[in-house]
Order: C-alpha cells, then structure tokens, then sequence
C-alpha cells in the first residue's frame, strides 16, 4: 500500500467471520476468569463519536452480563460530588471472576470535566498527580487494561452528521456532544496532558484507531484476550434429561382463555 494511503474500510462479511471466532475465545475466557476467580478492569475512554458504545457491545453480546458486567454511571449526584473523587468508581470495581467494562470512567476529570469547566484547574491537577498512585494500589490483584479509541476529526464529523439526519442514532446526540465538537484542540490538549501523566508501566494506556469501526472492534477484542492469559477449560457434553410424564394434562388448553399479543408478523 503506497505510503499515506488510508487502508480501505473492511468488508461486513470479513469482519463477521473475525468477530465469530474471537467472541468464541472470548466465552473461553469468561470460563477462566470465572474458574481462577479473576479480577479484571478494561477502561474504554475517547472522543464523541470514535465508536466505545459499538466495541463494547462486540465485546459483550456473546457472553454473559454477569462475568461482563458493564458500568456506565451518570452524571455524580449531589452526595457523590461531596465524596472522594475515585469513591464512587472504586465501589464498581470487579469481585472474583468479574470483568467490570467502564464506558468512561474517573479519566471523566481528565477529559470532559477539565475541558468544559465542570472542575477547577486545581482539581485537574491534582487528579493527575494522584492518579497513577491510586491505579497502582487501588488495583493490586486486578488485572487494568486502559484503552483509548482515537478518531480522526474528519470521520468524526461523518459520524456526527449521520447522528443528525438518523432517528436510530439521534438520542447519542447530546447538547454536551455538540458543544465538544466545536473544541476538538481543547479535548486534543487534555488527551496529551492524560496520557503524560498516567501513562505508567504499572497501568498503561494502549490506543487503537477507529476510524474503520470494524478493524477497531476486532483489534480491541484481539489485544483483550492477548493481554489476559487464559486456558480453555474443557467441559462434559450437556445431556438432556428425559422428561418426565408424571402429572400430565393439555397444558396448551389452558392457555385459551388468556390473551395473546396480536400476530402483526
């Protein structure tokens, strides 16, 4: 490919066939993780629009919520804005066998806090500062992967435009979103700031471009089961019990007198 040539976009029937075979890793995983009572954090932070809902939901849609659990906490209510800033991100964290998956997370003072005024230079400061120290002992015994999607600005505004005109994919667009649009330097800055000071050897950030929503998918997916060692555990064939007769009636007849949701399909 001639230097400085974007590589074309993959095709949906090559990314499926990728996507099959690493979300049957990924069941192999969950069964380790849960078997060895793993703890497992995987941080996915970028801009608007740069595709965290769609790789969190490749991600997750072949296993179970339950050794996947994903957090996406709103806004902090008044009693949580009195609290340590980490508290109520700490109170998430993974039990044994857990996989906690955070769309955005305590990088929120990083980003959109420090850009849009929602904290103090000095908070912002000091969160820096603090940060990397937390990491390093807030997650002992957990396994922390930090992943940043980046977008390029022009497929950005692709994807901001497609959210305008598209009712499936208006309600993504929030007043917070448009106004970040407009400050693409700012959030550039507070993305380099972020990534000079908690960029460490104990809790590393890994960046994965997106502009080919696909290939992002696949390669977040790739390094997950790459960065978190695990073995297929083997498993005894499930057998059907027969069942039984015992206590037998036309458990359809009875059915009769309830009413059904009108057949449109």
């Amino acid at each position: 490919m001639p230097a400085g040539k974007p590589a074309e976009k993959m095709k949906r029937k090559d990314y499926e066939k990728e996507l099959e075979k690493l979300q049957v890793e990924l069941c192999y995983l969950q069964e380790w993780v849960r078997a060895e009572k793993l703890k497992v954090i995987i941080i996915f932070e970028s801009r608007d629009a740069a595709g965290k809902g769609g790789t969190i939901k490749a991600l997750t849609e072949k296993v179970s919520p339950r050794v996947f659990r994903v957090c996406a906490l709103p806004a902090p209510s008044d009693r949580q804005k009195s609290q340590l800033f980490l508290q109520r991100y700490i109170e998430q964290f993974p039990a044994g066998g857990e996989i906690v998956i955070f769309d955005r997370s305590w990088y929120n003072r990083a980003g959109v806090e420090y850009v849009m005024g929602f904290c103090s230079p000095a908070d912002h400061k000091r969160f820096l500062e603090l940060c990397p120290l937390v990491e390093k002992f807030a997650v002992d015994g957990i396994i922390l992967i930090k992943l940043w999607l980046e977008v390029g600005m022009e497929e950005q505004e692709l994807r901001f435009a497609a959210r305008i005109e598209d009712p499936l994919r208006q309600w993504k667009l929030s007043p917070m979103d448009t106004e970040s649009f407009g400050r693409w330097y700012d959030y550039s800055r507070a993305r380099d700031l972020m990534f000079e000071a908690t960029d460490t050897k104990h809790a590393p950030w890994r960046l994965i471009r997106s502009d080919d929503k696909r290939r992002a998918r696949l390669n977040v997916i790739s390094h997950i089961l790459k960065t978190i060692p695990y073995e297929k555990i083997a498993r005894e064939k499930v057998k059907l019990p027969k069942r039984s007769h015992k206590g037998r009636y036309k458990d359809q007849a009875s059915l009769r007198r309830m009413k059904f949701v009108e057949e449109r399909y």
